[in-house]
């Protein structure tokens, strides 16, 4: 097997991954009496990210999103309440940060990151700079929502 053929199938695989999110989103839906909440929206596409947080003793209790738009946005959103599920605020942010960097990256280099599990899938969004505000839009909202800030995030 080739160096082209081993990069192929795990293309593939995070393509399925996406898909999968996409098709079934992993704790869809809101959070009666929310303690965090925020909205997101990206103009440029019609994506639209509600996040919900449940969050005691600076911990995520529970996270959940809803929404509409395309796989990518769908997908992210469903893969980061996935990762951020039980961890600390401080380290949602630092997850935040290290997605953020990756997904931001237009080097063509990937490095492999420990905390981001599956969210690495998204990795190749970087090369389509029109799709990188579809993969962020769910992790603005949530760093608005940690941050509590009020009114609407936009990817613009």
């Amino acid at each position: 097997m080739t160096d082209y053929d081993k990069k192929s199938d795990l293309d593939e695989l995070y393509q399925d991954i996406i898909i999968e999110h996409n098709q079934n989103p992993q704790n869809y839906g809101d959070i009666p009496n929310p303690t965090h909440n925020a909205e997101g929206f990206n103009p440029f596409c019609g994506d639209n990210i509600e996040v919900y947080l449940l969050v005691d003793n600076d911990k995520i209790t529970d996270i959940k999103f809803s929404g509409s738009g395309c796989a990518i946005s769908q997908a992210s959103a469903s893969m980061m309440t996935d990762q951020l599920k039980n961890m600390s605020l401080e380290q949602a942010k630092k997850v935040f940060q290290e997605f953020h960097a990756m997904i931001t990256n237009d080097t063509g280099f990937i490095e492999e990151s420990p905390i981001l599990g599956d969210l690495q899938s998204l990795a190749g969004v970087s090369a389509y700079p029109a799709r990188i505000k579809c993969a962020i839009l769910g992790w603005h909202t949530l760093n608005s929502a940690i941050e509590d800030k009020k009114g609407t995030v936009t990817t613009e």
